[in-house]
């Protein structure tokens, strides 16, 4: 049986203790492992491990002995309560001894929970668990989260009663964020705001925030249309020794120059220009919108012009470093006036 996904959020926190087994894939490790993790947790308490409700059976282990499930699932522990025996990293060769082990489960036997990788449609384990009525099957996509998986991470973490923007906010972080990034992103905050009852403010997120290649490179991007010139060749010394590609940067500048061209060209004001940028979410809402009031119409116009002839020397057979040449053009901007 298969759940949709609205429904496997609730079935998470509530599983049911009539399914003989329950199998979880996907794509992202990640985040297969930490809705696997919270499964169990339901599924046994927080002492489960510890009172050793838990058997973990590798799932190479199967074709070396195919009783190990059978007798790990019959087996009865010291401390009363639910059992689960979770099988790792299964594959369509697992698909025979779950088969007999399905079979041959009764009420009171431990539920078996397996998780697998990237398993297609045809792929022998998943019609198994989807065609049995007593199982489950679980799949989890490479898409960001839903506002439901989101607003249970939060409840979680102790997070309630956000405001709208700050809401938002951290939707925005939760579809760039890796599934593994965005928990830890969700308990510093919780840490962070721990006995403050104050609102969580839109600057506290981004300064929470984990930092990444992608945010240094917005780092760079930001201080040179803030015309901060002393830290854009900091900032580039530290990208460069990352492996940051120039051109990447300079399409990153493009990008960024043309949205503040589009942000100050609204006959309306920026405020109202900003409403019309993709991908324009957050405190970089209010920070674009400044970096545009301190620019010129034709002070852009410039900056697009010497970005583009950047982009297009960088693409060419000069042989002149390519992340001087990014430098320079960044400095310039930074350094102007208008």
């Amino acid at each position: 049986m298969k759940l949709t996904a609205q429904e496997v959020s609730r079935y998470l926190k509530k599983p049911d203790p009539k399914h003989a087994g329950i199998l979880l894939f996907g794509a992202d490790a990640m985040r297969v492992a930490l809705n696997r993790q919270d499964l169990i947790a339901a599924l046994i308490g927080p002492d489960g491990n510890s009172e050793m409700r838990l058997t973990r059976i590798a799932a190479a282990e199967l074709r070396k002995d195919p009783t190990n499930v059978m007798d790990a699932m019959r087996a009865s522990g010291f401390f009363a309560g639910p059992r689960v025996v979770f099988i790792e990293d299964a594959t369509d060769t697992a698909t025979q001894v779950l088969t007999a082990a399905l079979a041959d489960w009764a009420e009171g036997d431990a539920q078996i929970i397996v998780s697998g990788g990237n398993l297609t449609a045809k792929s022998s384990l998943r019609k198994l668990f989807e065609a049995n009525r007593s199982t489950l099957c679980i799949g989890f996509y490479d898409t960001p989260p839903s506002k439901e998986e989101i607003s249970a991470l939060l409840n979680a973490a102790g997070l309630h009663n956000l405001h709208p923007q700050s809401l938002g906010d951290i939707e925005t972080f939760a579809k760039v964020l890796d599934p593994g990034d965005f928990r830890q992103f969700l308990e510093k905050i919780s840490l962070y705001k721990w006995g403050d009852q104050t609102p969580l403010t839109g600057d506290e997120i981004l300064a929470l925030a984990p930092a990444t290649i992608e945010t240094e490179v917005d780092e760079v991007i930001n201080a040179t249309a803030n015309r901060q010139a002393a830290q854009v060749g900091l900032l580039l010394r530290r990208l460069e020794g990352q492996g940051v590609n120039a051109v990447s940067l300079c399409i990153g500048a493009v990008r960024h120059f043309r949205t503040l061209h589009l942000v100050s060209s609204d006959p309306n004001g920026a405020v109202a220009g900003i409403q019309k940028a993709r991908g324009v979410f957050g405190p970089r809402r209010d920070m674009m919108v400044r970096q545009a009031q301190n620019w010129s119409m034709g002070a852009l116009e410039r900056a697009l012009s010497l970005l583009v002839e950047t982009d297009l020397i960088l693409r060419s057979s000069s042989r002149a470093p390519a992340m001087a040449v990014i430098e320079r053009a960044l400095l310039r901007l930074a350094m102007s006036k208008g």
